[in-house]
């Protein structure tokens, strides 16, 4: 059995009155690829945040590698080193070149020479296609280009989960590809991730499995095909025909 890398057990969150996770549980063992599907308002960017220390659970447990990542004490910044988080906004640095960007969290949190840091940069940028790029600044990107930088970033830290937040949604149609083509080539090559997308067909193809939420809570889990031709629940049911002919 593959070793469990991430769980979450009961996660509830609440924005004032109105409950946002209601008692998520969740596993991602390593390797895996985890698509999370839902409507807009099901919790899904939410359980990311809460899942990168983004956001604080009000109750429930967050476990990675068996450890508790909700204790007191615990370290975030390590934490993020290990699971990097790529957003649908990029969050990249405005001031920073594209190198920049991929070498800042190596210096400050992992403590890596710059020399070392650069080489690990290019390394990845390259692997993403953004080498040539590596001293242009954000303004000068096109979307596409930007979140490939933030993948870039994301994989210089040489995490062992990484966490999609709607990576495409920001982006055109003519971009979404570009960015696909990188997330299908990590999946390809054994990346732990786990994946909030409205990229259906995307997420049947890639994904080891799927998890369904609604109203704050998983209604359904399965491998791709069980859920994407049978699923279970009237509310997967209704959520998927919207997608039926994209799949």
């Amino acid at each position: 059995m593959e070793q469990l890398l991430l769980e979450v057990r009961s996660l509830r969150k609440s924005f004032g009155s109105h409950e946002v996770l209601r008692g998520v549980d969740l596993a991602v063992r390593r390797g895996d690829v985890t698509s999370i599907l839902g409507a807009s308002g099901s919790g899904k960017s939410t359980l990311l945040r809460c899942l990168n220390l983004l956001e604080t659970p009000d109750a429930g447990e967050i476990l990675f590698r068996g450890e508790s990542i909700l204790r007191p004490g615990f370290s975030a910044p390590a934490y993020r080193a290990r699971v990097g988080m790529v957003f649908q906004s990029f969050n990249l640095f405005a001031n920073m070149t594209v190198l920049e960007n991929c070498i800042v969290g190596q210096r400050r949190v992992l403590r890596r020479g710059r020399e070392e840091a650069q080489e690990r940069a290019l390394l990845y940028l390259k692997k993403v296609g953004m080498a040539a790029y590596r001293n242009a600044r954000p303004r000068q990107l096109s979307g596409g280009q930007k979140q490939r930088v933030a993948i870039a970033r994301a994989l210089s830290m040489e995490p062992e989960l990484l966490l999609f937040d709607e990576p495409t949604s920001a982006l055109d149609p003519e971009m979404v590809g570009e960015v696909l083509a990188v997330m299908r080539e990590l999946a390809e090559e054994g990346m732990t991730m786990l994946v909030v997308t409205h990229e259906m067909a995307f997420a049947r193809e890639i994904s080891s499995g799927v998890v369904f939420m609604a109203d704050g809570a998983v209604c359904e889990t399965g491998a791709p095909e069980e859920l994407f031709t049978a699923p279970k629940t009237e509310a997967a049911r209704a959520f998927l025909a919207r997608y039926r002919g994209a799949l």
